[in-house]
């Protein structure tokens, strides 16, 4: 079995011009491969030290898990869940093929289905 090696990656909002602000920044931890896309073997070994961390305009931090479930574009869709089983999950637009480097733009949808533009401020060992 190959070494897996943890990235954190940081999101700030990025508004785009005709969509509001986001109002939260995340940080989460994900294995990358070498193009610096999800690892999906990687993350089923690792995937209790996939988490996430949302932080809102006001400073309160929401945690979470990076959790992958079957279906949608290419075959799986990357979640942030905050509770299991409360309905209450983000979900990453084509996080299954987004390469995350530093100065890289990726959307997220919120649990109300809207998405938002976030930039990738920065990607470091975990």
């Amino acid at each position: 079995m190959s070494e897996i090696h943890l990235s954190k990656i940081s999101l700030e909002p990025a508004p785009g011009p005709k969509e509001p602000t986001p109002d939260a920044a995340y940080d989460f931890v994900a294995p990358l491969n070498a193009r610096g896309q999800i690892d999906l073997e990687c993350w089923k070994q690792q995937r209790a030290l996939c988490f996430v961390h949302r932080k809102d305009k006001s400073g309160a931090l929401q945690h979470g898990l990076l959790v992958h479930r079957a279906g949608g574009t290419g075959g799986g869709t990357w979640v942030f869940d905050y509770e299991p089983g409360q309905g209450d999950e983000e979900a990453g637009f084509r996080f299954e093929t987004h390469s995350f480097v530093a100065g890289s733009y990726a959307s997220i949808r919120d649990s109300d289905g809207q998405t938002h533009t976030f930039k990738v401020t920065s990607v470091k060992a975990a």
